[in-house]
């Protein structure tokens, strides 16, 4: 048995490992796309390190596009294989690659004017709303913890991770030379404690780990205290400058967390009556497949339910779906808050928002999340940068930059180490792999891992492959 690392291999994108055992069965963790550099990311989306018709099936940890995006591209190249996920990765999925289908042909048609202008070459999208429809229908969705038979030699297992609605370790156990070799994938692992989410689950022991690393050398604040800081910003921002607040922010997830969060602020009635506006389309479609799931969410949450009957709704929250109302937020002058994707600011609306507020002291980009060196949101971030380009115009940056860590979807090094030492007898582990963390937090986390127990642990290339 090999495991090629295709992807998400020391960067924080992209994520695929490609599974090929001793019988012949081509196994793919995860699909995702390569994101936070816009269109030249292109090339490195089509080249993919394998051929999609050769693949048996998709084992998905869960519905961000740095895991998913790329399955509709595989179909498209003949991919007919099942893709397994739970429930609610499989519904997330549904909206998050329509969007991203949609969000690729605008690029492209922006890319492809500018392509005219300079005589040079086009391109084409990875792949169209078609595609998407079509490679839903090879789903197979399985609860958590219920082991599967994927072929007669081969068992799977969901386990909760706890980094998004529907986010699952994945435990592959395969029958080969007369024993069962045991490999687990954590995806993306989230926080011991978070707003909505309940906490990851320990899963099954395994012989080779798999583990990302992308807050491998920091640490978070504690979630309550994040709360705070956000209510600060708030105020800051609205009450004493009289200004915007511009939260670039994931539509499945992250938007939810922080709403969740402002509910429970306006509740108490320590919310300023100011309006807040979630400017996404695909968040106020994945609000309600949180509705939905509501049972899967933490006890806080649950606990809310009882006095609360929406806890992603208020009475000064609007979600904003059409296009004319988003462009008219940009001319109102009055304090307010603005949640929009994406996360990176790399592209959707917020991207407009930013670039017609960056340059007023009244208001504040407030980062929530892990942004890709390259992207936009790692940019405006730079205390040395006074200038940053934006739709191709340089713009001043004269607002307010910060950021909270606390809202991040990922486990930090200590949670993720305490995570997996719940999970595993480390002396069992045979071999650990770090992926999907930039270079230097990954050697720390290796180090960390070192102290912890765990031995044997190497740091992939992309295109790396490992006999077990």
């Amino acid at each position: 048995m090999t495991i090629q690392f295709l992807g998400a291999a020391q960067e924080v994108t992209g994520s695929k490992h490609l599974v090929t055992t001793d019988a012949g069965h081509r196994i793919l963790l995860d699909c995702g796309m390569y994101q936070g550099k816009g269109l030249e990311t292109d090339a490195a989306n089509r080249d993919l390190g394998f051929k999609p018709e050769d693949i048996d099936c998709v084992l998905l940890s869960h519905a961000h596009i740095d895991h998913s995006g790329l399955l509709p591209y595989i179909y498209k190249e003949h991919f007919r294989g099942d893709i397994y996920c739970t429930p609610a990765a499989r519904d997330l999925c549904s909206l998050m690659l329509q969007d991203t289908a949609f969000i690729q042909q605008q690029d492209v048609r922006w890319y492809n004017k500018k392509m005219d202008r300079k005589h040079g070459p086009k391109i084409q999208p990875l792949f169209d709303l078609n595609h998407v429809e079509r490679v839903m229908q090879h789903f197979i969705t399985v609860p958590y913890n219920r082991r599967f038979r994927l072929f007669d030699d081969a068992f799977v297992t969901f386990t909760n991770s706890g980094h998004m609605l529907g986010s699952a370790v994945i435990s592959l156990e395969i029958y080969e030379h007369n024993e069962w070799k045991k490999i687990a994938f954590t995806g993306d692992l989230g926080r011991l404690s978070s707003h909505i989410l309940c906490p990851p689950v320990p899963f099954p022991q395994c012989d080779y780990l798999i583990c990302e690393s992308t807050y491998g050398n920091r640490l978070h604040e504690d979630v309550l205290a994040s709360e705070e800081a956000l209510l600060g910003v708030v105020d800051d921002t609205c009450v004493y400058r009289k200004g915007k607040l511009i939260i670039p922010s994931f539509s499945v997830g992250r938007t939810q967390e922080i709403v969740y969060v402002l509910n429970k602020m306006y509740n108490d009635g320590r919310l300023p009556r100011f309006p807040v506006y979630v400017d996404s389309p695909l968040a106020v479609n994945a609000t309600q497949i949180f509705r939905a799931y509501a049972d899967e969410l933490n006890e806080d949450v649950r606990d809310t339910l009882r006095f609360d009957k929406d806890p992603f709704g208020f009475n000064t929250l609007r979600y904003i779906t059409d296009v004319n109302e988003s462009k008219k937020l940009n001319d109102d002058p009055n304090p307010g808050i603005i949640i929009s994707a994406s996360g990176m600011a790399e592209a959707g609306r917020v991207k407009h928002h930013i670039a017609n507020h960056i340059a007023d002291p009244a208001c504040t980009i407030l980062i929530v999340g892990y942004c890709t060196p390259e992207s936009l949101g790692a940019r405006i971030q730079d205390p040395s940068r006074k200038w940053v380009s934006i739709f191709g115009y340089d713009r001043k940056i004269k607002a307010q930059v910060t950021k909270i860590e606390g809202f991040s979807g990922h486990g930090d090094y200590k949670e993720m180490l305490t995570y997996l030492t719940q999970s595993l007898d480390v002396t069992k582990v045979r071999r650990t792999f770090v992926v999907h963390g930039e270079a230097e937090a990954q050697v720390a986390y290796k180090n960390h891992l070192y102290e912890a127990g765990f031995m044997n642990i190497s740091i992939p290339r992309k295109g790396d492959s490992v006999d077990l």
